[in-house]
């Protein structure tokens, strides 16, 4: 087999995994949106069961899931069994795995105990002040029903990490949808009785189920589970050694988001339930595009790292990140553009606050998006102090920001978002700058020009999604999923045509296998059977 074949059979994995993931994110993205849209239409923004005692509740639990678990899986644990895989093999794959996962399924469980048992305390004092005492009681007693989810999103976190190291992404791109099922069910289940809390069940209920895909995913991999933690496993260590910084760096998210969530408990009833459905609406892309790519090309990056091929590891860098900035030009254009539309297709309740609040997230968007893939750069390399402190800075940064512009008579909480889009923007200029310092040949000439032509392309982009707006206004009376949804599709459909043609005239790399497959399809000769 020659090189070109291998490399094109590489690149067609490389497809297939990206397809799957862009496919069960939009599959999960649109489940997500239902969910929202159910819980904006049975559950009210106002009152004792309100929603801001709903998004409340999951902060403390999530800043421990994302701080222990999630942190030391994707970027501290994956790169240390790609390793050990092309070193020792499967059996010992297995050995690593059951230490690190019994280390902190231990932690886990502890965490869930102190949630369970100051959860009050922690929404009262920490998370939501402004909530009232109605509120409060709600948040909390859903802050206790998810109190031991992060241990059960960790277990299933391991395993998953297993099987993208070993080729398997099915499950751990399947998983995650019945999580938002569950919820959905949960609404019409508990929508009469008990109401607001009733989706903290559906979330336990979902955490389980999501466990289970993710176990029956091991089969034929003959996992073999040890209950046992070895220390003296040297690539345990190592992942010990690389968990703090990054740790650190997801906690620092989780931290900014409890504040958000402080802050925006102070400006009044409903400011919780507009700043998170907003920031629903900005993680579809940044999950879609983002996360989806980069997930795909993490195992490429730890391998070709592995291999010794700094070359390899730089050209699938870099074309992986010119795919990512010419797919979320558009759609950054439709979200600004089409803010309204979305915000009211989508949520029941206060559509105009959150069409505004998701109007200054559309900046973050981009940048977010850009982030998934450079903070893998230094994860391959096995720096995850980097990230770190370039995190405290800006999240320090957000934190100011935040308290600056998020005032009654300032932005409000629109502020919020304003703060997220500079701070968003602030991070990749960081990042970006010292990757060019420790690798002086990352962006060659012909990455620059690439780039100079999306930017053109994408003036094009903004021209036609301008004069969509214009054409098919949103009117005060539109209303309902055919007429908001009949605009909302025309003005997207054309908005990325002219995208895509104008890419295609442009000659960009990123619009050739959509100019091949044209070809292919429109030049392929019909045989004709006399």
């Amino acid at each position: 087999m020659d090189a070109k074949t291998t490399s094109n059979k590489k690149q067609s994995s490389l497809f297939n995994v990206a397809t799957l993931l862009v496919a069960t994110t939009i599959a999960g993205q649109l489940l997500g949106f239902l969910r929202t849209k159910l819980v904006s239409s049975h559950f009210p923004i106002h009152g004792p069961g309100s929603t801001d005692a709903y998004f409340a509740a999951f902060t403390i639990p999530d800043l421990f899931f994302y701080t222990i678990a999630a942190g030391a899986l994707g970027v501290a644990f994956m790169p240390v069994l790609s390793d050990y895989l092309h070193k020792h093999g499967r059996k010992a794959v297995w050995e690593l795995t059951s230490s690190f996962m019994n280390l902190l399924l231990v932690i886990m469980f502890i965490v869930g105990i102190i949630i369970l048992i100051f959860a009050r305390s922690l929404m009262h004092d920490v998370v939501a002040p402004g909530l009232s005492p109605a509120q409060l009681n709600r948040a909390t007693e859903i802050m206790r029903l998810l109190a031991f989810n992060p241990l059960l999103f960790t277990l299933s976190g391991v395993l998953t990490s297993v099987q993208q190291t070993l080729g398997r992404f099915f499950f751990f791109a399947v998983a995650p949808t019945l999580y938002n099922l569950t919820i959905i069910v949960s609404i019409f289940v508990f929508d009469h009785n008990l109401g607001i809390v009733g989706l903290g069940i559906g979330a336990v209920v979902g955490a389980v189920l999501q466990l289970i895909v993710v176990v029956i995913g091991l089969k034929e991999l003959n996992f073999s589970w040890k209950p046992e933690i070895d220390f003296k496993n040297k690539e345990l260590r190592s992942v010990l050694k690389n968990l703090p910084p990054r740790s650190l760096d997801q906690g620092m998210d989780q931290i900014e988001d409890i504040v958000e969530t402080h802050i925006a408990s102070g400006l009044g009833s409903g400011n919780i339930s507009y700043f998170n459905y907003a920031y629903t609406l900005s993680t579809a892309p940044v999950l879609l595009i983002g996360t989806t790519i980069a997930t795909a090309a993490f195992p490429r990056l730890n391998a070709r790292i592995s291999q010794g091929r700094p070359d390899l590891f730089r050209r699938e860098f870099l074309s992986a990140l010119r795919a990512m900035v010419w797919i979320a030009a558009p759609v950054v254009v439709v979200s600004y553009f089409c803010r309204g539309y979305l915000a009211r297709i989508i949520y029941s309740r206060g559509n105009d606050e959150i069409a505004i609040i998701f109007g200054f997230m559309t900046a973050a968007i981009f940048f977010q998006i850009l982030y998934a893939l450079f903070s893998r750069w230094f994860y391959s390399h096995k720096d995850t102090r980097t990230p770190m402190y370039v995190s405290i800075f800006t999240i320090a940064f957000n934190v100011y920001l935040a308290v600056t512009l998020a005032k009654p008579n300032v932005f409000g909480v629109a502020g919020l978002a304003i703060a997220q889009s500079i701070v968003a923007g602030t991070e990749i200029l960081i990042l970006g700058s010292i990757m060019l310092w420790r690798d002086r040949k990352l962006l060659d000439p012909r990455f620059w020009g690439g780039i100079l032509k999306i930017a053109s392309v994408t003036g094009f982009t903004v021209l036609a999604g301008f004069l969509m707006i214009t054409l098919m206004p949103l009117d005060l009376l539109d209303r309902g999923v055919i007429a908001l949804g009949g605009k909302l599709v025309i003005i997207t459909t054309v908005t990325l045509l002219v995208h895509v043609v104008v890419s295609i005239l442009f000659d960009l790399e990123e619009a050739k296998p959509i100019t091949a497959f044209l070809r292919k399809v429109i030049l392929k000769p019909i045989k004709i059977q006399f």
